[in-house]
C-alpha cells in the first residue's frame, strides 16, 4: 500500500497548497493541512506543491519465494460428475502456459463418486488429477468445497489456478483468493505468463474502453476466472497420460451450515452460448418490430437470434439473448452482425467465432476490425436481399 504524508514544517502557504488539489482532498484542521477521503492519489500535491511538503510513500512489499509454487492448476467444474466443457478449454490454456515455463498441469476434482469421471481428464494431457471423492461433497456447498480446495493448494502449491466463470466457479474463486490473500481477476479474455511465473491476466475494463493487464507478482497462488467459449479446448487423445491422486481430508473440515434438502433440475434451454449459427442485432435496428426481419433470417439459416446491450435496456429482447461480457460469450461457426458497431464489450464475447460476417453503414465501425467478411451498407436494404436469396435457393 502507498500513502501521502504531509510535512507541516515544509508548507510555505497552506491556502496555495490546498488549491492545488482538484478533488478538494486537502483541508485545514486545527491549523494543520490534512488529507481527507476525497484523495484520488493523483500526486499533484507532490509535484506542484512546495518541495517535500507532501511525500508519496510506498510501504515495503513483502517478497514471496516463487520457487515454492509450481504448476498451473484447473478447477474441474461439474454437476454430479458431469464435467462442464469450460474445464477442457481451461486445460488447453493451462497446457499452453505451463509449456512456456516448463511446469506441470494439475486438475483439482471435488465431489462424490467422481473417480471414474476423473480418468477422462487424463485424455487431455493433464499431468496429475487430485481427486477429493467423499459423500459429504456430493452437493455443492461453499464451505466444504472451499475447504477441500484450500487443502489442495496447501499441499500442492500451484503457481496459478484457472477457474471457469460459471455459477459455481464465481462463488468459489473469490473465497479461495480471500483465504490466501491473493489476487483474482474475473472474466479474463487473454492469459499469458512470464518467465518468472507471473500470470498476465487481460480483460476489458472501464466499460470496455481499455484492456487492463493485471499481474499479482507478490502473492501466490494467482487466480483467474474465464468464461465458457473464450479459450480453445485441446483434442482428446486415445492414450492416457498422467495419474490420478486420491486426496483425503478430515470430515470436521467439511462441516457446513447448509443442508441440501432437494435438488431440482432446470429445464434444458437451447441458448445462444451453444448455437452454431447466430444472427445478432444492434443499435442500428430502429424499432422493435424491425427485429422480426433479423429473426426471420435466423430461422432461415437454422440459427439463433441474439442482440447487444442497448436492445436489452430498451426492453425489446430478453437478457438471455445478449452477447458480450455483460451477457453471454459465444463461439458459433457463423455469426452475422446487423447494425452492430463492435464495442470491446461485445467483440470480446464473440471474436472467437469461426466466421464473422458484419453489416454496418459506417465503414470505420470497430466491428470490421474483427470481422472476416463485411458489407458496408444499410441493413434494411441488405438483410432483405439475403433473406430473398436464401428463399430462392431453398425453392430451387
Amino acid at each position: 500500500m502507498a500513502k501521502l504524508v504531509v510535512n507541516q514544517e515544509k508548507i510555505t502557504n497552506q491556502e496555495e497548497l490546498i488549491k492545488i488539489c482538484p478533488f478538494g482532498a486537502l483541508e485545514i484542521n486545527n491549523g494543520k493541512v490534512e488529507i481527507n477521503g476525497a484523495c484520488k492519489m493523483c500526486k499533484l500535491c507532490v509535484k506542484k506543491g512546495p518541495k517535500g511538503a507532501v511525500e508519496y510513500v510506498e510501504d515495503e512489499v513483502k517478497q514471496i519465494d516463487k520457487s515454492l509454487w509450481k504448476g498451473i492448476a484447473v478447477y474441474v467444474d461439474h454437476v454430479n460428475g458431469k464435467i462442464h466443457p469450460v474445464t477442457y478449454e481451461l486445460i488447453g490454456k493451462a497446457r499452453e502456459l505451463a509449456g512456456k515455463i516448463n511446469q506441470p498441469v494439475y486438475c483439482v476434482f471435488i465431489g462424490d463418486k467422481i473417480t471414474d469421471e476423473a480418468e477422462e481428464l487424463l485424455h487431455y494431457g493433464v499431468n496429475k488429477v487430485f481427486v477429493y471423492d467423499k459423500e459429504s461433497l456430493k452437493d455443492f456447498r461453499i464451505e466444504p468445497y472451499a475447504a477441500a480446495f484450500e487443502d489442495f493448494i496447501n499441499n500442492v502449491k500451484p503457481s496459478a489456478i484457472l477457474v471457469g466463470a460459471t455459477t459455481i466457479g464465481r462463488s468459489l474463486a473469490p473465497r479461495i483468493a480471500a483465504r490466501f490473500r491473493t489476487g483474482l481477476t474475473a472474466d479474463c479474455t487473454i492469459l499469458d505468463i512470464k518467465e518468472n511465473t507471473d500470470l498476465v491476466q487481460i480483460r476489458p475494463a472501464f466499460g470496455g474502453n481499455i484492456m487492463a493487464q493485471i499481474v499479482t507478482p507478490n502473492s501466490r497462488p494467482q487466480l483467474a476466472t474465464v468464461r465458457y467459449k473464450v479459450m480453445t479446448a485441446p483434442e482428446r487423445t486415445n492414450d492416457i497420460s498422467g495419474e490420478i491422486i486420491q486426496c483425503d481430508i478430515k470430515d470436521e473440515k467439511l462441516k457446513s451450515g447448509i443442508n441440501v434438502l432437494e435438488v431440482k433440475a432446470k429445464d434444458t434451454e437451447v441458448g445462444i452460448s451453444d448455437a452454431e449459427i447466430i444472427i445478432a442485432a444492434g443499435r442500428g435496428v430502429k424499432s422493435e418490430k424491425d427485429l422480426e426481419m433479423i429473426k426471420e433470417l435466423a430461422n432461415l439459416l437454422g440459427g439463433e437470434f441474439a442482440c447487444t446491450r442497448p436492445l436489452i435496456e430498451a426492453g425489446w429482447v430478453d437478457a438471455k439473448k445478449q452477447i458480450g461480457l455483460s451477457g453471454r460469450t459465444v463461439r458459433p461457426r457463423l455469426i452475422i452482425t446487423c447494425g452492430i458497431s463492435g464495442a470491446v464489450q461485445f467483440s470480446a464475447g464473440m471474436n472467437n467465432s469461426d466466421y464473422i460476417f458484419a453489416i454496418n453503414s459506417d465503414e470505420k465501425a470497430p466491428i470490421f476490425k474483427v470481422a472476416h467478411y463485411g458489407v458496408v451498407g444499410n441493413l434494411y436494404e441488405i438483410v432483405p436481399q439475403i433473406i430473398e436469396k436464401i428463399k430462392m435457393s431453398k425453392e430451387a
